[in-house]
């Protein structure tokens, strides 16, 4: 399914329209999903931009629609609209990223997609995350109108936990909440815990987004 369906699911909903009220300048950012492919549990986000308050509106449509408000990287400019008419469907991603993993010789399998698509330089790009069956992410740029995959790299897992705030790292530590210390060894198995877990680097996922941002930002500047 395309990200039509879910905007015009939320314009439809009472949550949304009062916000519109109180919000008539806010317009459609970007959309933001979670596809599990283990468990088939999968979360659909719709983020509207509010131009006075320099925030992001963040409706997830899964069984009921909530609304979180949320800030946003200190920004010059205003990022750009993004429309909801999209080539790809939610379910393509899956192929499409199989697709080039083939071509680059890559056999691990893919667990979990986390897909972001923005307005960037004019064009709709998704920023898609995926959960490999090993202690990596693979994380890659598609651009919607041709489907085709513009990068892509292989992170470790480690590697990002290294990037979270330390209120992250605990909440992934031990029972106790504490961090685990450098001279911890994290074992295979401890790590491979942790990609399931995967939920609690929604601060990694939220940086990514705010990155492309800042690159449409940056495009639209240098273009002036």
């Amino acid at each position: 399914m395309k990200i039509a369906p879910y905007v015009e699911k939320l314009n439809a909903s009472k949550t949304f329209q009062n916000f519109k009220t109180q919000h008539a300048n806010s317009f459609l950012v970007a959309g933001f999903f979670v596809l599990d492919l283990e468990s088939g549990v999968n979360t659909h986000q719709i983020d509207y931009y509010l131009p006075n308050e320099r925030k992001v509106a963040a409706f997830t449509l899964d069984e009921q629609i909530k609304l979180q408000i949320l800030e946003t990287l200190k920004q010059k400019s205003k990022p750009n609209p993004l429309d909801i008419k999209t080539k790809i469907d939610l379910d393509e991603l899956v192929g499409i990223i199989k697709d080039e993993m083939h071509n680059r010789g890559m056999t691990e399998d893919v667990k979990k997609i986390i897909a972001i698509i923005q307005n960037v330089d004019g064009k709709k790009v998704w920023d898609v995350s995926c959960v490999l069956s090993g202690m990596e992410i693979l994380k890659s740029h598609i651009e919607d109108e041709s489907k085709t995959v513009l990068k892509m790299e292989r992170i470790s897992m480690l590697d990002i936990m290294k990037k979270l705030p330390k209120e992250a790292l605990q909440m992934m530590g031990d029972k106790k909440g504490s961090p685990k210390s450098k001279k911890d060894k994290i074992s295979k198995k401890d790590a491979k815990e942790e990609v399931k877990n995967l939920d609690n680097l929604k601060e990694e996922i939220e940086r990514e987004k705010n990155e492309l941002m800042e690159a449409s930002q940056k495009a639209d500047a240098d273009s002036d």
